[in-house]
């Protein structure tokens, strides 16, 4: 094997390697198979590029090329010209895609199932780290710096995995990188011939004495690398002021997702919720047709998020298990409580890819497809092995629960295990929350009082409604939320429940969706716009029950409007505007944005972005597809800058060389020596005018107008350098051409070629640049040897 196959075949070898820190971040590893398929060609593309040879900038363009062909007949083959060419089409549906997987990367937590949007984001990404390195390593022939791209793979699945990468995905990629390493070090060697070095050893290992052996160098390279990555492992690990580093054994978090047994269909539900609340159409998600009679009232929970750490509310991890049939009575709901069963059928749509249930709460059995599991502390529904809501249909019998304000009144405090838990605040909570919990409740005399005083305090007037507030769970959101009273559900649902803790109450935040609007079929409609976090607050023997601290979103429960406490500057309605008994018979878009701030700009632009998991293009798109159009063509014409170049630096040389020393013969002369250059016949400064042309007549193959041409060309400079008085010749600019016609005639196509994309007399400009640079960097020499001669003696001295 040749030393730069090797070198191409280890640049392949550590893309992939790099890429093994990907693979905890989703729930299947099929794309990864297909992007080391797809890497291999790549690199072949090269190998044979390189072999022709090609231009170096050539043979980048030729891979990144087969590489966007590759890719549109995988993700946009219906789109593209003969299902294989990328045409406008296929580049705004890899623009979509390519949007969707952004938003799937935003919303669902690890591991991800591999939607289309995410496959193609980990295919691409992989592909264009391969196509750097093998272009650094291989085609420019400098491996150090394809270190650079390895290490932002790696980054990129570092920052993305909670609790950072496990350190034998750091190995791995580490260990590419020095087999790069150790592969271009051959390289180099091998084409210096023998590697000179002492005398052999005494066992005879040591290799010849005539030659010495290239062991030595081999073996210090990996010497030193295992040096180097054992001290990148170690030393985060001993000195205490940089963390545990690779070898912290701290396993991830759960984020936003389901806890233990969530399955690859968690999503960060704070980020999903706001990113819904955002888009420019409601598309719709579900349907469900209920025969309860409170409609309004019939919210569809998803998730109960019950730890709150400081930074996030997130649910606790606990077991899963089969869904029984029914399901265990609620959590702390006496016998005696009286409720209505309540029959509900769902459909998800298929864009709607979701792994946790959206159903009524609290259910009392559930009959769904597929592979999905219970958990009980939460009273959730959890898909496993990458099961989701897409296009799933499913039926759930609930509880419709209907507690008087005299029960939530006359309800113990609670004890146990469940005041422990669901009391529990992080000490980071800034004081601020208690104290206007308590400054707000100090006149109410039980917890139910307690509940309705804060539910007031969010819904009197004082807090602003905006879904493009700054998202965020922690202390510090709760305590700016307090202070700005900016927000949207996220906030106020959170602030609440932390609130009503500091106050001893069992609080936890549930996120879903409201009711939806009902359709003129009798079916209810829920959109994105619908999705919603509110409290959940516990009274012993009613169980977890719902308030709406939300103003102008969704339903107050009956419960909680019609009870006046001792709170009395709080006695505003509650109902959000426009809440209706019944639900109204035409579809509308749900409005979060009060009466009193449209037109005067206060509740943002809630339809900044384009969003959904596969919705359509917002108004965004088409801006993002021209960006990701105009990045494209600024990528492609790198390659035709030394064309450009040629064509503007002929048009100047043959404008007459006004301007120019030279003046228009010899700007003529120099134009058809680089056009002779251009198709292979190289220049030589010490040759005659008349030699020189005779030269490229016989190596150019010129003949007729050529020739005679080259001949004018060469008689004109020499009256120009020769003669006494030398008299201008007029046309030489179409003598220029009729040479440079004559030569691309008798050129083959590939040289034909070469000479129009890539003209080797553009090495003009590098050596312009070089020689710039060099005059650049002595002034600056010399100015510093000027300003250092000023100095004292003492100063040098230092």
């Amino acid at each position: 094997m040749s030393g730069r196959a090797r070198l191409t075949m280890c640049a392949a070898l550590a893309t992939m390697m790099a890429s093994f820190s990907l693979l905890p971040l989703t729930d299947g590893s099929g794309w990864y198979v297909r992007a080391l398929v797809l890497v291999c060609v790549q690199s072949g593309i090269g190998a044979g590029a390189r072999r022709i040879p090609l231009a170096r900038p050539l043979t980048v363009l030729v891979q990144a090329v087969v590489s966007l062909v590759v890719l549109t007949v995988m993700f946009a083959s219906h789109q593209a010209l003969g299902g294989l060419l990328p045409g406008p089409s296929a580049f705004r549906q890899l623009g979509q895609v390519l949007q969707d997987g952004m938003d799937d990367v935003s919303n669902f937590s690890i591991p991800a199932p591999v939607t289309p949007g995410i496959r193609l984001l980990l295919i691409g990404g992989v592909l264009i780290v391969g196509l750097a390195v093998d272009a650094v390593a291989v085609t420019y022939n400098t491996s150090a710096p394809a270190g650079l791209p390895l290490l932002a793979l790696y980054s990129v699945a570092a920052g993305l995995y909670d609790g950072g990468a496990a350190w034998p995905y750091f190995l791995i990629a580490a260990a590419g990188y020095l087999l790069l390493l150790l592969a271009e070090g051959r390289d180099r060697l091998s084409r210096w011939g023998r590697v000179f070095g002492g005398p052999p050893a005494a066992n005879g290992w040591g290799g010849s004495s005539a030659g010495g052996s290239t062991s030595a160098p081999v073996r210090t390279g990996r010497r030193i690398g295992a040096m180097a990555l054992g001290i990148a492992l170690l030393a985060p690990a001993v000195l205490p002021s940089l963390g545990g580093g690779l070898l912290d054994p701290s396993g991830r978090g759960s984020g936003s997702g389901s806890g233990r047994g969530g399955g690859s269909g968690s999503v960060n539900l704070v980020a999903a919720l706001q990113d819904n609340l955002n888009q420019p159409d409601n598309r719709e998600v579900l349907t469900y047709r209920t025969d309860a009679t409170d409609v309004p009232g019939t919210y569809l929970r998803i998730a109960a998020l019950d730890k709150f750490d400081g930074k996030a509310w997130t649910p606790s991890h606990q077991d899963t298990q089969d869904i029984p049939d029914p399901l265990p009575r609620p959590q702390g709901m006496a016998a005696d409580v009286k409720f209505t069963p309540v029959s509900t059928q769902v459909r998800a749509d298929h864009d709607y890819v979701q792994g946790l249930l959206p159903m009524p709460f609290p259910a009392l059995t559930v009959q769904v497809p597929g592979d999905w599991k219970f958990q009980p502390e939460g009273r959730m529904v959890i898909g496993q092995g990458g099961q989701t809501t897409s296009d799933l249909r499913y039926a759930v019998t609930s509880m419709q629960v209907a507690p008087t304000a005299a029960q939530l009144a006359a309800a113990p405090r609670a004890t146990g295990r469940i005041a422990r838990q669901y009391t529990e605040v992080p000490k980071s909570l800034p004081p601020v929350v208690a104290q206007t919990a308590r400054a707000v409740t100090r006149n109410a005399t039980d917890d139910y009082q307690r509940a309705v005083d804060l539910q007031r305090y969010f819904t009197s007037g004082q807090f602003v409604y905006n879904t493009q507030a700054t998202a965020g769970t922690g202390v510090d959101a709760i305590a700016r939320f307090l202070q700005t009273k900016e927000g949207f559900c996220v906030h106020f649902a959170f602030t609440m429940a932390a609130m009503s803790r500091t106050l001893g109450i069992p609080a936890r935040v549930a996120i879903g969706f409201t009711p939806g609007t009902a359709t003129s079929n009798g079916m209810m409609s829920v959109g994105l716009k619908d999705a919603h976090a509110w409290p959940e607050l516990y009274f012993e023997g009613i169980g977890w029950t719902r308030f709406e601290p939300t103003p102008y979103r969704g339903t107050a429960p009956s419960y909680t409007q019609d009870t006046a406490t001792g709170g009395g500057d709080n006695s505003q309605e509650l109902a959000p505007h426009g809440a209706t008994k019944a639900p109204s018979v035409a579809p509308h878009n749900t409005d979060s944005c009060a009466p009193e701030n449209r037109g005067v700009g206060d509740c943002g632009q809630a339809a900044a972005t384009a969003g959904g998991n596969s919705g359509g293009g917002g108004t965004g798109t088409p801006l993002r597809i021209g960006l990701y159009a105009l990045l494209g063509l600024l990528l492609l014409s790198i390659p035709a800058a030394p064309l450009l170049w040629r064509t503007r630096l002929r048009a100047r040389r043959l404008g007459g060389g006004r301007g120019k020393p030279e003046g228009p013969t010899l700007s003529a002369w120099r134009e058809v020596l680089d056009t002779g250059w251009d198709y292979g016949v190289l220049p030589d400064e010490s040759e005659t005018p008349r030699r020189a042309m005779a030269r490229l007549v016989a190596d150019g193959g010129l003949t007729g107008e050529a020739a005679t041409a080259a001949a004018k060309l060469a008689t004109a400079v020499e009256e120009t350098l020769y003669a006494p008085q030398p008299r201008p010749t007029a046309g030489l600019g179409a003598e220029v051409r009729r040479v440079r016609a004559g030569l691309h005639q008798a050129a083959s196509r590939r040289v034909r070629w070469r000479a129009t994309l890539l003209p080797r007399s553009s090495a003009r400009l590098a050596w312009a640049f070089s020689a710039r640079w060099m005059e650049i960097t002595e002034r600056a020499s010399a100015t510093a040897r000027r300003l250092t001669a000023r100095l004292p003696r003492r100063l040098r001295r230092a």
